[in-house]
C-alpha cells in the first residue's frame, strides 16, 4: 500500500512540475535571454525555494497532523477539495501564449537567488504544498513531519531534475511550445485530470 502511495505521489508530482507554470515561464525566460547556464542556475534557485516552503509546510502540518486525527482528516478533506478546485481550473483553462521577458545581463549567483525569491514570495506554492502533502501521509501516522519533509525534498528534487534540463534547451522547447499551442492545452488537461482525480479519490477513502 505504501509503496502505491510513493508511486502515485512520483507521477502526480511529475505531471504538476511539467505543466507551464510561473516557474516554468521564469526558467525558460531566463534560459533564451542569457543561456542556458542562467536558465539552469534559475531553476536551482527555484528549487531551492520549494525547500524553504517544505520546511514551513512540515512543521505546521506536523504540528496539526499530531494534535488529533480528526484534525488530520480535516486537512485531508480540505486539502483534496482544494486540489480538485486547481484541476478544475486547468481543465477549463485555454492555450495562452508564453509571455517570455528579456531581462538584462545578471551573474548566475544573482538569478539563483531571483528563482528562490520568486518561488518562495508566490503564496499559491505555499498553499499548494499544504494541500498536496499530507495527501500521501497515512491516516495512523504518529509522526508524519519526517515524511512530509521527505515528500516535500523529493518533489523540489524532481523539480530541478525536470526544470534544469528544461533551463539547458529552454529556446527550441519555448519555440515548440509556441507552435503547438494543443501540447500545452493537453498538458494542462492531463494536470488537471490527475489533481480532480485524486482530490476524489481522498475524498472517497475518507467516506469509505
Amino acid at each position: 500500500m505504501f509503496e502505491t502511495q510513493i508511486l502515485l505521489f512520483l507521477v502526480t508530482s511529475l505531471i504538476i512540475i511539467i505543466t507551464p507554470g510561473q516557474d516554468m515561464i521564469l526558467v525558460m525566460s531566463r534560459s533564451i535571454a542569457l543561456g542556458s547556464r542562467a536558465g539552469i542556475a534559475t531553476a536551482t534557485g527555484i528549487s531551492v525555494g520549494l525547500l524553504g516552503h517544505t520546511i514551513l509546510a512540515s512543521l505546521g502540518l506536523g504540528a496539526i497532523l499530531r494534535t488529533s486525527e480528526v484534525l488530520f482528516l480535516v486537512v485531508k478533506i480540505i486539502g483534496a477539495a482544494y486540489l480538485i478546485f486547481l484541476g478544475i481550473k486547468l481543465l477549463k483553462s485555454r492555450f495562452e501564449q508564453f509571455t517570455l521577458d528579456r531581462p538584462t545581463a545578471a551573474s548566475l549567483r544573482t538569478l539563483f537567488f531571483q528563482g528562490a525569491l520568486s518561488n518562495l514570495s508566490n503564496p499559491k506554492i505555499a498553499i499548494f504544498y499544504f494541500a498536496f502533502l499530507p495527501q500521501f501521509v497515512p491516516t495512523q501516522s504518529t509522526n508524519p513531519t519526517p515524511l512530509l519533509l521527505t515528500l516535500g525534498v523529493s518533489f523540489a528534487i524532481l523539480t530541478f531534475l525536470v526544470k534544469a534540463p528544461i533551463g539547458y534547451g529552454a529556446g527550441s522547447l519555448s519555440h515548440w511550445l509556441r507552435t503547438r499551442p494543443l501540447i500545452q492545452l493537453w498538458i494542462n488537461r492531463i494536470s488537471g485530470t490527475v489533481l480532480v482525480a485524486l482530490g476524489i479519490r481522498l475524498v472517497f477513502e475518507k467516506s469509505a
